[in-house]
């Protein structure tokens, strides 16, 4: 049964007594994996817009050697630290199409993965932040969910290779990089034309808020600044998947409202990631969907290290 409206409830001004205890974020660990993925496939019948978010141990490495285009070393970069590291958490928040969740609140999970500081690489300043957020790694260690086991009921589950359900992201080619490795249980294409088709397969509707900003002249910035511009509040802990999921879905339907009149051409803006794609925008550094243009191979790719790791990045969430 449809309860709350999820921009009245983060409206900074909205009337609802006690907002925060209207939303649950269901944390997912391999002890309850079974049965949440359960409430999943049900869910998504009556509340299939799915605005994702993912957290992930920053940016270690970076291609080096000859490219065709800007967007041909962005799709590279992502590749080589998608198939070098693991994901830590996804965040899943269900709505109908109008913004609306079930009235006991229960919109959000959040999956936990499988995650060693011990064994695993990461970038140090990202685990950092991600620690003081609140991310138990002991916790992903001991309890968490293994992402081939992940991507098995993922599959299974009705909300990919689905056209009737509509993804909500912000900048998020790293996002949907992971979910395609756990989905394929394979390392990621070697060229950015492969990537879009496996994309556009598992994912048929996507929408990219980053993206969709482009054609609001007044919007700015990354996610927290963009939901501060539009009057939103965050209900869960920053840079914590639930929390960003929730985030991202209540900002792209107050961008609907305020913006698009809730009338979006999905032709204009479906299936485009932010900053990706083979269509990229040498002036803008925008992707667009993948067209008909040929990649050439990339040369001479070597692995380096970086020691900004994951800032470019994190600024869009602040």
């Amino acid at each position: 049964m449809v309860g709350y409206n999820l921009v009245e409830l983060s409206d900074r001004n909205t009337s609802i007594n006690d907002p925060d205890s209207k939303i649950k974020i269901i944390d997912v660990w391999k002890h309850n994996l079974d049965t949440e993925m359960h409430k999943i496939i049900h869910m998504v019948e009556k509340y299939p817009c799915i605005a994702m978010d993912t957290e992930f141990p920053g940016v270690v490495a970076r291609p080096v050697g000859n490219f065709r285009t800007q967007s041909e070393y962005h799709y590279q970069t992502l590749k080589c630290n998608v198939n070098l590291l693991r994901v830590i958490q996804l965040g899943l928040t269900f709505t109908d199409l109008q913004g609306n969740v079930p009235d006991d609140g229960q919109c959000v999970w959040q999956f936990n993965f499988k995650f060693n500081l011990k064994e695993d690489m990461y970038a140090q300043d990202s685990i950092e932040l991600l620690a003081d957020s609140g991310i138990k790694f002991l916790s992903h260690e001991k309890e968490g969910i293994d992402v081939e086991t992940f991507g098995e009921k993922l599959i299974s589950s009705g909300i990919v290779l689905s056209e009737d359900v509509k993804w909500i992201s912000f900048h998020s080619a790293y996002d949907f990089g992971y979910l395609i490795k756990l989905l394929t249980n394979d390392p990621l294409p070697e060229v950015e034309r492969d990537f879009f088709e496996l994309l556009h397969t598992f994912f048929p509707c996507i929408y990219d808020i980053k993206y969709l900003m482009r054609s609001c002249d007044t919007l700015k910035g990354g996610l927290n600044q963009l939901a501060e511009d539009l009057g939103l509040r965050r209900i869960g802990p920053a840079h914590q998947a639930g929390s960003d999921s929730l985030l991202t879905s209540a900002t792209f339907f107050k961008m609907m409202k305020v913006f698009f009149e809730n009338n979006m051409n999905d032709k204009k803006y479906i299936g485009i990631l932010y900053g990706l794609g083979e269509g990229f925008d040498q002036n803008h550094g925008l992707g667009y969907k993948n067209g008909n243009k040929k990649i050439g191979n990339v040369q001479n790719i070597h692995m380096q290290s970086i020691s900004d790791s994951n800032a470019e990045i994190a600024t869009d969430y602040t």
